[in-house]
């Protein structure tokens, strides 16, 4: 639904926008009368700075699209992540930049597709062997993270949890636009940090002791204080909370009381898996009634998804996706994710049509009225080559503010994205994906409707095969010449594996 510009913004005491008729047809007759320019001027100013919503990400880690209630799950419990979809939109087919952690988190903090800057492969242990130059593992200083754009903003801003965008210099959340970080700077992390060696920091010191002996409990803590501090310090000023959860990433590990809520479940793998996802929908609801309480939550945009889909090793389920972590299937790729901002998204809404993981920059430039910083200067160490390509690629945000798509049904966009990781590329155009495996042939699927990739029309539409091929080389041909880094051989080896051995399935041991 549209809205008149002073009924959007209601009145500059905050009249919402369904009690403000009365205010809009005052205003438009004022602007009739030739005096409403300096009021309606003066009361949108002082709207902007009132109604700027305070923001919070939350992100699981290898969550299987099927594992939520709201996504067909008959196992799980997530009474919490099922309210947040009702309480605003839940998008179906929604895609992140990459199969794997690493780059994925590096389009969702910057707002553009990791190749466009070489960063292709996952940032891992094994990166450090295949890496070009050690200096360039992590998310390149020229690229503004979504800490950078909301603090220029005027935002207080916190990231809870899993960095994995680097460990050197110049790659430290708090250099990156996060006044408070709270969690670990690498990929993977054990959940009893109290009992076992840990890597958890807070601000570059280490945490000596937890409010929580279990991980997921402690980041939920952790962001919950800083929204709570910023709120009794300076009530006036917004703020960015990223609660970056690793569950239910590996190592499978669960607190008793919650492996016994799901000790039914035939398949040990499966019961740790539930009761970590029921410790995230915990953490879920618990922002949720902190924000209610404190009567925040109106006013506060919310966005949940996962990095990537489902992986192999942590019993997660891809519901009627095929494919994993890893690999360009629908199931490496395409994830739930719930939007809510209860002053502006309806509650109840379902969006079918795609929306990315790219967008979150623009979608919180558009609903801050703010502007999106400009890239930074290149890096003196970086190869000439692929600095002249970078500059070339500067200055674009491959994302799209998603807002009036949630909020209006005639408003969605037909969609083109890309991806690349490891000699297998995809592209999806519209209705259409087009599919270049590592070790065979294209494939084309009409994923609108063929959610499963079963039907591949590669051999039948060969004009549409061809058209999609070309574009997808035309991308490539535009990239930096090289990746920053190589990663693990794995995501080249057994992936290839993946295209066929996880095909859809019925929710495991129901």
């Amino acid at each position: 639904m549209a809205y008149p510009l002073a009924l959007m913004r209601g009145a500059c005491d905050g009249v919402s926008p369904r009690h403000s008729f009365h205010r809009t047809v005052t205003f438009a007759f004022l602007v009739a009368a030739g005096f409403g320019g300096p009021i309606l001027g003066r009361c949108a100013a002082i709207a902007d700075a009132a109604e700027r919503p305070n923001i919070v990400v939350i992100l699981a880690d290898d969550m299987g699209y099927g594992d939520m209630g709201c996504m067909g799950s008959q196992t799980l419990r997530t009474p919490n992540l099922d309210r947040l979809a009702d309480a605003g939109a839940l998008c179906t087919q929604a895609y992140v930049a990459s199969p794997v952690c690493s780059p994925s988190r590096a389009g969702l903090m910057t707002g553009r597709d990791p190749r466009r800057f070489g960063y292709e492969d996952n940032l891992n242990a094994a990166a450090s062997n295949y890496a070009t130059r050690p200096e360039l593992l992590g998310l390149p200083p020229r690229e503004k993270t979504l800490g950078d754009h909301l603090r220029a903003a005027g935002y207080a801003t916190a990231l809870i949890g899993k960095w994995h965008l680097g460990t050197g210099d110049g790659f430290h959340p708090n250099d990156r636009g996060f006044d408070h970080f709270c969690g670990m700077l690498t990929g993977s992390h054990h959940y009893f940090p109290a009992t076992m060696k840990h890597a958890i920091e807070r601000n570059g010191k280490r945490v000596e002791s937890f409010s929580s002996d279990y991980l997921t409990d402690f980041f939920t803590d952790e962001g919950l204080r800083f929204i709570d501090k910023q709120q009794r310090s300076a009530p006036e000023k917004p703020w960015f909370v990223f609660f970056s959860y690793n569950a239910p990433h590996t190592p499978l590990q669960a607190k008793r009381e919650d492996l016994q809520r799901f000790a039914h479940l035939p398949d040990r793998k499966r019961q740790i898996y539930a009761a970590m996802m029921f410790a995230l929908d915990r953490g879920v609801g618990r922002i949720r009634d902190q924000l209610e309480q404190t009567g925040q939550w109106d006013n506060t945009l919310l966005v949940f998804f996962s990095d990537n889909g489902g992986a192999t090793n942590n019993a997660s389920w891809n519901g009627p996706l095929r494919g994993v972590k890893g690999c360009l299937r629908e199931g490496g790729i395409r994830v739930p994710m719930i939007w809510t901002w209860p002053a502006k998204i309806p509650a109840g809404s379902r969006c079918d049509t795609v929306v990315s993981a790219l967008d979150l920059l623009p979608t919180f430039m558009a609903a801050t009225a703010s502007k999106a910083l400009p890239l930074g200067e290149p890096m003196p160490h970086e190869d000439a080559r692929n600095r002249k390509r970078m500059i070339a690629l500067a200055g674009t945000h491959d994302g799209i503010n998603v807002l009036p798509q949630l909020t209006d049904e005639d408003q969605r966009p037909s969609r083109r994205l890309y991806w690349r990781l490891q000699g297998q590329a995809a592209v999806l155009d519209g209705a259409d994906k087009l599919v270049r495996p590592s070790h065979r042939p294209a494939e084309l699927f009409r994923v609108a409707s063929d959610v499963g990739e079963m039907n591949d029309l590669s051999r039948r539409e060969t004009a549409r095969t061809d058209q999609l091929f070309r574009l997808l080389g035309k991308w490539e041909a535009s990239l930096p010449t090289v990746p920053l880094w190589g990663s693990s051989p794995y995501w080249s080896g057994d992936t290839a594996e993946h295209y066929d051995a996880w095909p859809p399935r019925e929710e495991p041991f129901r």
